[in-house]
């Protein structure tokens, strides 16, 4: 089973503060935008260069402008992530999902990967200062470093953990993460999605997953079936 995690609100629980002014940095160095308006922005699921976008739109930069320079601003914003990355952000792992992660690595089962909207450098250099960085592969994952867009974010994961001739199936896939962008790219790919409640949302607000789990104890306890079915959603019914 392909297990595709989200890090923020998901793997870690305040961990966005260096990668925040990394972003804002970015604009600053190559779009010359000092005051981001973030006034009602909902950052929570959105890519890197979503959130950069928006902020760019809001603060007038003409959207050729945006486009022609996002390479700039991503090169710039993990140039200043390496800088502003904690040393030690192991205080941040999620309740219970260390141990759920050790767990799963060893397992012969299951294959550990990423989807998550931080650009990929960000991704790496974050778990890495998390000390969980090493269970995930690299070569493997969707990034918001690869695509604008959340929703394309399952599909080019599933391309990278296939055997070069066909994605890894849909079926055997399944996507973790806290906030309804992360159900809604589960559901734009046809993968199954189990939600976490320690990000911004409530069980209640992420009741269109096919599970939720209150915290990273009882994400193990959610996964088995899924694991041990391999293929079966919960209720009975199939994936293609």
């Amino acid at each position: 089973m392909l297990l595709l995690f989200d890090i923020d609100g998901t793997l870690l629980i305040g961990a966005a503060g260096a990668h925040r002014d990394a972003i804002h940095e970015a604009l600053r160095v190559v779009h010359g935008v000092t005051e981001p308006d973030h006034a009602g922005l909902e950052v929570a699921g959105r890519t890197d260069a979503d959130i950069a976008r928006v902020l760019l739109t809001r603060a007038g930069v003409a959207a050729e402008r945006i486009d022609a320079r996002a390479d700039d601003v991503r090169a710039a914003a993990c140039e200043a992530y390496g800088r502003l990355c904690p040393g030690d952000l192991s205080s941040t792992v999620a309740p219970g999902i260390a141990q759920l992660i050790e767990h799963l690595h060893a397992r012969d089962d299951a294959l550990l990967s990423l989807v998550t909207g931080n650009f990929e450098p960000i991704a790496r250099m974050k778990l890495a200062a998390a000390g969980i960085g090493g269970r995930f592969a690299r070569g493997q994952g969707g990034f918001g470093s690869d695509h604008e867009s959340r929703a394309e974010l399952p599909a080019i994961a599933r391309r990278r953990a296939g055997d070069g001739d066909a994605p890894w199936p849909r079926r055997q896939t399944v996507l973790i993460g806290d906030t309804p962008r992360d159900i809604a790219c589960a559901r734009a790919d046809g993968v199954r999605v189990v939600a976490i409640a320690t990000g911004p949302f409530g069980a209640g607000e992420l009741g269109e997953a096919d599970a939720v789990a209150r915290d990273g104890h009882e994400l193990g306890a959610v996964l088995e079936p899924l694991l041990a079915g391999a293929g079966a959603r919960p209720g009975g019914a199939n994936y293609p």
